[in-house]
């Protein structure tokens, strides 16, 4: 019996055939490599066929000399899907759901285009679910995400700048930064990592789900380092007006974030639990 393809896809992701074009010849010899790309909506799961690509001709540990790719526009669904360490994705614009669904390695950066009138901290960058499942790599928006925000990520790093309902549900590493409003329902069945939340106007207790997780100030200095190296590194990322502001005043600010933990795992403990990762940077002094 011969076997026929019934079902062609109606979506042959030409984007994704295009940058593994690209970026094959760098990707074998161990080169880096940069280019700009325009993107819309209906380009999805951009980056998937080349993170794939990485991982068939180098492994899972991802190129050593980085792979650079600029965008610009609105990115359909699963942007920086499964993305690889080495492969960095810069979007100018917005995304759709699912932003770096899984991602094991590498870096997602979004903000909106330079001398965009919008505030970032009150207008949506990326859709629900985004951060599902990763397990490495970083993320940094300057705009909120939807519903669902690192839901089951094991040891991604994050810094966006509000999110919807249900973030960090069932969260088990990794660490996020929230400089904005978070919706209802935060932390649910949260077992590992953390979370730094900027609660500016003290709402946030009503919206933390404390069945297993407990809130505090950030008082211990390395901490307070590395929660201010986050944000430096978000501002030098994506140009945030929203972090230069509470990085010019820092020290004033710090009361109003609240550091979300498992109530098993000690405060002392845990920047060591995520010191394993190699993401993981505590700025010093």
């Amino acid at each position: 019996m011969t076997w026929k393809e019934k079902n062609p896809p109606s979506d042959v992701g030409k984007l994704n055939q295009t940058l593994v074009a690209d970026c094959a010849a760098a990707v074998e010899a161990g080169e880096p490599y940069s280019y700009q790309y325009s993107i819309n909506n209906t380009d999805r799961s951009v980056g998937a066929a080349l993170s794939g690509f990485i991982a068939t001709k180098i492994g899972v540990q991802g190129t050593k000399e980085l792979i650079n790719l600029g965008f610009n526009g609105s990115a359909g669904q699963s942007f920086g899907v499964w993305n690889s360490p080495g492969l960095e994705l810069k979007l100018c614009g917005d995304a759709n759901d699912y932003v770096g669904k899984g991602m094991s390695g590498g870096k997602i950066v979004i903000h909106p285009p330079i001398g965009s009138p919008f505030q970032s901290e009150r207008s949506a960058i990326m859709g629900n679910t985004c951060l599902y499942g990763a397990t490495g790599g970083k993320l940094f928006a300057a705009g909120q995400a939807g519903e669902r925000f690192g839901v089951r990520n094991s040891g991604a790093i994050a810094v966006v700048e509000g999110v919807g309902d249900n973030g960090c549900e069932y969260m088990t590493g990794g660490i996020v930064v929230i400089l904005g409003k978070t919706g209802v329902n935060f932390g649910a069945g949260m077992t590992g990592g953390f979370a730094y939340v900027f609660d500016q106007f003290g709402r946030f207790n009503r919206r933390v789900n404390t069945e297993m997780v407990d809130t505090q100030k950030v008082e211990s200095t390395i901490h307070q380092q590395h929660l201010k190296g986050l944000i430096e590194t978000h501002y030098a990322e994506t140009g945030s007006e929203h972090a230069h502001m509470i990085l010019s005043d820092f020290e004033n600010w710090l009361d109003c974030f609240v550091l979300v933990k498992p109530k098993n795992i000690a405060v002392a403990d845990l920047l060591k639990i995520e010191q394993k990762s190699p993401e993981l940077v505590v700025k010093a002094g």
